[in-house]
């Protein structure tokens, strides 16, 4: 029998892959063409599903998908034998049944599909299965439907379960769920900290999964860092009581090697047969509600709607049109005023806008993650760098411009030569761009983040961090990597004028930022009160709606001929 799993391609005892990123590559079908056993498989009601090579050339074309077990034996139709093969189905466990010797029959395995796993029976020539022999079927059994690295039911299983579960009675379909897993952040562990250390938080990640499950309810991975919990005959409220159970399970930290390493949850729920009649539409659905959920910030819950469907083929619609935006000159910049502390503008940043010829305008929060993700920020990156240096250009030579850069742009590899070339082609001088930048691109403090900076900075071109206070506000950035100034993350200037505590962090910030010899910029002053503190406090860069708002390159080239004259920070620009 070791040999005839083998054959299969599943493990033997001990043995097995632990690559986390590897699952159920390969499918029965794949697995039996290539087995030299006689070996057929079976559905609840004893019809053919998969076979052999080898048995279909011992038996002909009566071997086709669908084909009754008892067309193929007629002997097991009744008696011992029945009884036998029926045990099987309700157990899930390894038997035997005698036949004679001589029949073309000693030797087959029967696999059966039931609701307790894979059945197997040996047609054997009458000698008794021994207690050993049983043990090890139901071993090898047990890893073919469940994965090696957790011991939670493998993909297979789960495909097999939920089909089981949606034809069965409307009275259990209609109390069925699906409940649909992902960790937060397990990749930047499993790429930073490598495979055993993944392969350790991901048995550590199933044994939090099996402690918030219910009677009845079942665990499945199957594939990488994805988990399923399914539940039948129960209420919906049970789902999401499971759900958020797991979410908070998770909020603890994992131990591996004394170190405490934070994997956060997120889970999309969808009921059957309401949001799908059918395992793919099921499928569907829970995965359309994971997708809102780290949407809306991962670490959380959301049961699917049809509403949610509906922003998803809006986003894919976007994702189409995305591709055309440049080609079709839909992209355009607008350039919002920063303003020295004596009140002289002293530049603009700029900021992209898609101005869709259907939709009318989309907003940068809402494209820019889709160009990140569909690998476009390179071109539309560079476009916005070259429209913004030509337009610059033809401003007083004593305003700067301001251009914020994607981390996929900043870890794309080819930053530096792109900037080099657009400085050259638009004839800019370099100290009149400033990149802007924000803490993602530098949570690994590599090398290559480095010399981008650094030759940056040799260029002759300004570098800033954007949003400082927000995010990991780690000071080895601000020791390590060259910055020429800090941005203050509106967060703390949107009540500067009566919060005690925002007053006392940008006042430290801004204290911070001068003893590194680092200019200050604060964004999003939206009242006079704001403006005036900033400015008593010794903030050298003001930019925001008080000041200001985004303006069109032409209104921006009228402001820039009064680049000379100072600004009543009480009143406007308009």
């Amino acid at each position: 029998m070791h040999r005839f799993w083998s054959t299969l391609g599943f493990p033997k005892s001990g043995v097995g892959a632990t690559d986390n990123t590897l699952t159920g590559s390969n499918t029965f079908p794949e697995l039996l063409a290539n087995s030299g056993e006689l070996i057929t498989f079976y559905d609840r009601n004893y019809r053919l599903t998969h076979s052999t090579a080898r048995f279909k050339a011992l038996r002909g074309p009566t071997v086709t998908e669908g084909a009754s077990l008892f067309d193929l034996y007629p002997g097991l139709a009744a008696g011992e034998a029945r009884v036998a093969l029926e045990q099987v189905l309700v157990d899930g466990q390894s038997n035997a049944i005698n036949v004679t010797s001589g029949s073309n029959r000693e030797g087959m395995v029967l696999v059966f599909v039931t609701a307790a796993g894979l059945g197997l029976v040996e047609l054997t020539d009458g000698i008794a299965i021994t207690a050993a022999t049983k043990a090890e079927h139901s071993k090898l059994l047990h890893q073919a439907t469940h994965d090696v690295l957790t011991g939670l039911q493998n993909r297979q299983r789960f495909s097999e379960r939920l089909n089981e579960i949606l034809a069965t009675n409307d009275n259990v379909r209609e109390r069925s769920a699906l409940l649909q897993i992902d960790l937060d952040d397990f990749k930047s562990v499993n790429d930073t900290l490598g495979h055993a250390t993944g392969d350790a938080l991901l048995k550590l990640a199933a044994n939090r999964i099996r402690s918030v499950l219910q009677d009845g309810d079942s665990a499945f991975r199957y594939a990488g860092d994805e988990f399923a919990i399914v539940q039948y005959g129960k209420d919906a409220s049970d789902a999401e009581i499971v759900a958020q159970a797991l979410v908070e399970s998770f909020k603890a930290p994992f131990i591996i090697n004394d170190m405490p390493l934070f994997v956060g949850a997120s889970v999309g729920i969808a009921y059957g047969p309401q949001h799908g009649a059918e395992s793919s539409e099921l499928m569907k659905a829970a995965d359309i509600a994971l997708y809102a959920a780290k949407r809306d910030g991962r670490g959380c819950v959301r049961v699917f709607n049809r509403s949610m469907l509906l922003l998803l083929e809006q986003r894919e619609n976007l994702r189409r049109n995305l591709r055309l935006a440049l080609e079709r000159k839909e992209l355009d910049l607008e350039y919002q005023p920063l303003v020295h502390a004596s009140g002289q503008i002293v530049g603009f940043e700029a900021l992209v806008r898609w101005n869709h010829s259907e939709i009318g305008l989309i907003p940068p929060n809402v494209f820019i993650p889709i160009a990140e993700a569909d690998g476009l920020m390179d071109d539309i990156g560079r476009w916005v760098l070259e429209e913004a240096c030509r337009q610059a250009k033809t401003w007083p030579d004593t305003l700067s411009v301001a251009v914020n850069l994607s981390p996929a742009q900043f870890l794309g590899g080819s930053l530096t030569d792109t900037v080099a070339q657009v400085i050259d082609s638009s004839g800019i001088r370099a100290d009149r761009l400033e990149l802007e930048i924000t803490e993602s691109v530098l949570l690994e403090q590599t090398v290559d983040n480095l010399d981008t900076l650094n030759t940056l900075n040799v260029l002759g071109i300004r570098i800033s961090l954007d949003d400082f206070g927000t995010h990991y506000s780690s000071l080895s950035y601000l020791k390590n990597f060259p910055f020429d100034s800090l941005k203050i993350d509106q967060y703390f200037i949107k009540d500067l004028d009566i919060d005690g505590k925002s007053q006392t962090i940008v006042r430290a910030i801004i204290g911070l930022a001068h003893g590194l010899d680092m200019m200050v910029t604060a964004e999003g002053v939206e009242t006079a009160r704001q403006a005036e503190w900033l400015i008593k406090e010794g903030c050298d860069l003001l930019q925001g709606h008080h000041l200001g708002r985004a303006m069109s390159a032409e209104r921006a080239r009228v402001f820039a001929s009064k680049a000379g004259a100072s600004l009543n920070f009480r009143q406007r620009i308009r």
